[in-house]
């Protein structure tokens, strides 16, 4: 288990150790936090949530149980956390429309790459969690697909803005699951150049797009 750095104590005249009120604690509190919900996600990933403990979670974050109950609370909070979706939409989707399915591409990659955490990926483990997964779904739902949806115009933006998260989730699978070598060994801007326009094109309505109805014409 990888242990907490404990900071020098300070002599007279050193500097002063830092605490939550100064830029270097929130960026030590935010920099624990997020280990915290990674290792949370880990085991989410892979394990019921009932089965799951906090000590588990502390020494895969590598700090102590109290620590995650001092940021979260409760199992049941830190839990909470990593079912919402929320801040994970926030930067999936920013960005304007007409660029929106290169940039979830990207995204997807370099959460990845970056932080080993997909931004959409635990929608896949929803069944292992019972009445919790329920929870997941919805937040998946109401955080993702309805919130995309509500950007996009012209028909069927439930069913197109489903199609391109759905595209997206099948990306993160083979990344960070089935580990496809020829995936993992490619830049992130070509395989956006490549994957990019197939998102897009469900969330760009094109000449091709069939209106409601227009099957029964």
């Amino acid at each position: 288990m990888t242990g907490v750095t404990t900071p020098p104590s300070s002599g007279p005249g050193g500097p002063a150790p830092a605490t939550e009120g100064t830029a270097t604690g929130r960026r030590d509190a935010e920099a624990t936090k997020a280990a915290i919900l990674r290792a949370a996600r880990y085991f989410l990933a892979r394990h019921a949530q009932g089965d799951v403990t906090l000590k588990a979670v502390a020494e895969r974050a590598g700090v102590s149980p109290p620590l995650v109950l001092k940021y979260f609370g409760t199992k049941d909070a830190l839990f909470a956390s990593v079912m919402s979706f929320d801040t994970d939409a926030d930067d999936l989707l920013d960005a304007p429309l007409a660029e929106l399915g290169p940039h979830m591409v990207r995204h997807v990659l370099a959460s990845q790459r970056e932080r080993g955490a997909d931004p959409l990926l635990r929608i896949a483990f929803a069944p292992l969690h019972g009445e919790h997964g329920d929870v997941l779904r919805a937040n998946f739902r109401a955080q993702v697909t309805e919130r995309l949806a509500a950007r996009l115009t012209g028909p069927e933006p439930g069913l197109r803005a489903e199609l391109a998260v759905a595209a997206l989730v099948g990306l993160g699978v083979m990344y960070g699951i089935a580990r496809g070598p020829h995936l993992r060994d490619a830049a992130t801007d070509a395989v956006a150049d490549r994957y990019g326009p197939l998102v897009q094109a469900h969330l760009t309505p094109g000449p091709g797009t069939r209106s409601a109805g227009s099957a029964a014409g």
